[in-house]
């Protein structure tokens, strides 16, 4: 874990949650409205206390043309701030189903800038072994 001195403050609170990331062997794949929208053999899994893991892609292996900044913000004790982008192909929209930490927490400084689908507001996210 770096320390660059943008230590996670929620671990303070709970030292016992997790927060682990690493490089699976797998190949991700996201579609939406009939297009795949994310192909990746690069992909960051996070898997963290009480969630399923979710995987984080590099923006360029994800069609950005597709994608639309939002206003929306969330934060994270763990990981930091995130910023958010609705899905958009043809006349279907799933809004803010897109995140990425800019400038994550020292403990999460590997996904900074890779890109999150959730399930459920795309069609399909399908994790297979390479």
């Amino acid at each position: 874990m770096p320390d660059g001195g943008n230590k996670a403050p929620g671990f303070a609170r709970r030292p016992d949650h997790r927060v682990d990331l690493s490089h699976d062997k797998v190949r991700v794949r996201v579609t939406f409205n009939g297009e795949t929208i994310a192909d990746s053999r690069d992909a960051v899994a996070v898997r963290e206390t009480g969630y399923q893991p979710v995987y984080y892609l590099p923006r360029a292996d994800v069609r950005m043309e597709r994608l639309e900044r939002t206003q929306h913000r969330s934060a994270c004790p763990f990981k930091g701030e995130a910023s958010y982008w609705t899905v958009r192909v043809g006349d279907r929209h799933a809004e803010n189903a897109v995140w990425s930490y800019e400038t994550p927490y020292d403990e999460a400084s590997g996904i900074a800038g890779r890109l999150a689908f959730w399930q459920g507001r795309v069609d399909a996210i399908e994790v297979e072994p390479v």
